[in-house]
């Protein structure tokens, strides 16, 4: 039978999940005295940062209903929700670092207590001064290496979308700086990293072919034809079958100033499409 739990000033319903005492997000969100909005908003923010099975178990289906039965006396499963998060001792203190408050610190020590360690409840009132002292002031020693503990998590955080934000200012001055008498080598390094971005190098062919597909309905120009032309004209000219086979696209472009002006114009609205580069730092570069 679910039992009542006396957390603070809160009642909790005991809930024991694969063996272990969990909780859910709006008991968490009650005994932190924060929002559900607020619980969620931190979990999605740092998901990467949480492990199932460890710091939560996420219901559905079948195991949701395991559970809606489990506490079937208790309004603790919206009737319809389709899933379920339960965040265990170690998500609940990390629950507990994300919000940071003065509240949720003094929460958990006594969702800790009262609910997850009960055995180690101790009535200070039962203590002698210098015992009371000394817990205290590990508890306190406790709080500030959980503390430091959370800072340089986020400094890790910062660290990390520092580097990425390098990355992107990087690939950003590249689009932005296509060179007209280099662009072959420029747009093939911009058509690399938006390949890179959509999964990996086996998506070059696709992002290419559609860069000619959008030149072709920007300018007007038949890409192909052109180049069944070209390689005629060489043709007659005694030019090598070898060479003829080597012919493509972009030598065709290469042929036409307003082509190549509108190639790179492609290649960096196609940056833009697949997230390396923001429109307005292109445009305050043009």
């Amino acid at each position: 039978m679910n039992e009542l739990v006396k957390v603070g000033c809160h009642d909790i319903v005991e809930i024991k999940w694969r063996g272990q005492k969990v909780v859910t997000t709006a008991q968490l969100a009650e005994v932190y005295e924060a929002s559900d909005t607020q619980i969620k908003q931190n979990f999605n923010n740092n998901e990467k940062h949480f492990e199932e099975g460890k710091h939560f178990f996420l219901l559905k289906a079948r195991e949701l209903k395991e559970f809606k039965n489990l506490v079937e006396n208790f309004d603790l499963v919206a009737k319809n929700t389709p899933q379920l998060y339960l965040w265990t001792h170690k998500g609940a203190s990390r629950h507990c670092k994300m919000l940071g408050t003065e509240k949720a610190w003094e929460q958990f020590d006594n969702l800790e207590e009262a609910y997850f360690n009960p055995q180690t409840s101790i009535n200070m009132d039962d203590l002698d001064p210098d015992t009371q002292l000394m817990n205290l002031l590990v508890r306190n020693i406790s709080r500030q290496e959980l503390e430091q503990k959370r800072q340089r998590e986020e400094q890790k955080r910062q660290a990390e979308k520092l580097e990425q934000l390098d990355n992107r200012i990087d690939a950003i001055k590249e689009v932005v700086s296509l060179r007209p008498n280099a662009w072959r080598k420029d747009t093939a390094n911009i058509i690399n990293k938006m390949a890179l971005m959509a999964g990996g190098y086996d998506h070059i062919k696709t992002i290419r072919d559609e860069s000619y597909r959008i030149l072709e309905e920007r300018m007007h120009a038949a890409l192909n034809i052109r180049l069944t032309n070209k390689r005629k004209t060489m043709a007659l000219n005694n030019v090598c079958k070898s060479k003829l086979d080597k012919l493509n696209i972009l030598d065709v472009i290469a042929d036409d100033p307003k082509l190549i002006e509108g190639y790179i114009s492609v290649i960096k609205d196609m940056a833009i499409k697949y997230g390396i580069a923001d429109a307005k730092d292109i445009l305050n570069e043009n």
